[in-house]
């Protein structure tokens, strides 16, 4: 109920994702199943503090079971044991510099965007539904010579 008036922002104006329905009240498990979605939505995990038997440590067994790159930040000694732990056994890597995490994050998004544009266009689809599905970036391949298109076709260059 404190949140009320922000989930109502969020349906008028965003997304709102659950796999109960809408009048089921929450209970303890359902928190752990809500975070088993919001990391299945992500492309990796930063989890910022868990201790050893924190609910945090249950997100981050969902993110190793999906194969999900796990990341978080530099503590103290004898703090946020739980992440020590999994750091330790190379399971999570640390954040050390926030802008050199940014920069590689986003180097790896934008080559995993190049990608699926390219095989996107192996299976030379339809100039339509390539401009539907990346918009600009088929004007840039096609500019930067890595796609051709004729007759309507996307085709590899």
């Amino acid at each position: 109920s404190v949140n009320k008036n922000l989930i109502i922002d969020i349906e008028k104006n965003g997304l709102v994702l659950s796999t109960y329905k809408e009048d089921e009240k929450a209970k303890n498990f359902t928190f752990v199943l809500r975070n088993e979605l919001v990391v299945a939505l992500g492309d990796i995990l930063i989890v910022t503090e868990a201790d050893i038997n924190s609910g945090s440590l249950t997100s981050i067994e969902f993110a190793l079971k999906m194969k999900k790159e796990i990341y978080t930040i530099p503590h103290r000694l004898n703090e946020s044991l739980g992440t020590q732990k999994l750091i330790e056994k190379n399971l999570i890597k640390v954040i050390y510099d926030i802008d050199e995490f940014v920069e590689n994050i986003s180097q790896k998004k934008a080559e995993n965007i190049q990608d699926e544009i390219l095989l996107f266009c192996e299976t030379n689809p339809s100039y339509e539904n390539a401009i539907t599905k990346f918009k600009d970036k088929i004007f840039e391949y096609e500019l930067e010579g890595k796609i051709i298109i004729r007759n309507g076709k996307i085709f590899l260059n």
